[in-house]
């Protein structure tokens, strides 16, 4: 483990192979660690490898490693694969909530969301055509809620269908609606 401190050192001198040296020598040493860290933060999203490897690279692209001894280097690279375990994380729980995604309320008041006027039922129609050719009954549920001012109830039994569904088709028929319309 001397080696390692010696390596080190000639980092900090400016040695720019010795940073490649460092990391071949202590990789096994790195992954260990990495375990016990992935362990410790129940982490399913990444490997051991992955992990060493992403925190190799935050080392090189943070610029000057600034480690003294063999033990200051191994906290620094506990920190290191701390953040990206964090940040892995909290990418994770972004895609979840939708990433950058605009959030939408839904609504099934459709006659009420949607453009109003004779040129407004002109453009509906013509976007419930194109509804229409992609999914029959959905544009059905559309077209008797919008049009026909059917409750949900009322559309389920006419189509023989459960109101949840109506309630779904409702939802989903709105939004492909207001993309078209947009």
């Amino acid at each position: 483990m001397a080696t390692i401190t010696l390596l080190l050192q000639r980092n900090t001198a400016g040695d720019a192979a010795a940073r490649n040296e460092l990391f071949a020598t202590a990789y096994d040493a790195l992954k260990r660690l990495a375990r016990a860290r992935l362990r410790d933060a129940g982490s399913d999203e990444l490997d051991a490898t992955s992990l060493v490897h992403e925190s190799y690279l935050r080392f090189v692209n943070g610029g000057q490693l600034r480690a003294e001894d063999r033990r200051a280097f191994f906290s620094y690279a506990s920190h290191v694969m701390r953040s990206v375990i964090v940040d892995t994380a909290r990418e994770r729980l972004a895609e979840r909530r939708g990433g950058g995604a605009a959030h939408l309320t839904l609504t099934t008041q459709i006659a009420e969301d949607l453009v109003q006027g004779e040129d407004g039922i002109l453009r509906i129609h013509e976007a419930l055509q194109v509804l229409e050719q992609a999914d029959p009954r959905l544009a059905r549920v559309v077209e008797m809620r919008y049009f026909g001012g059917y409750t949900e109830l009322e559309i389920a039994e006419a189509l023989d269908v459960a109101d949840r569904t109506v309630r779904r088709d409702c939802e989903k028929g709105l939004l492909l609606l207001r993309a078209a319309l947009a």
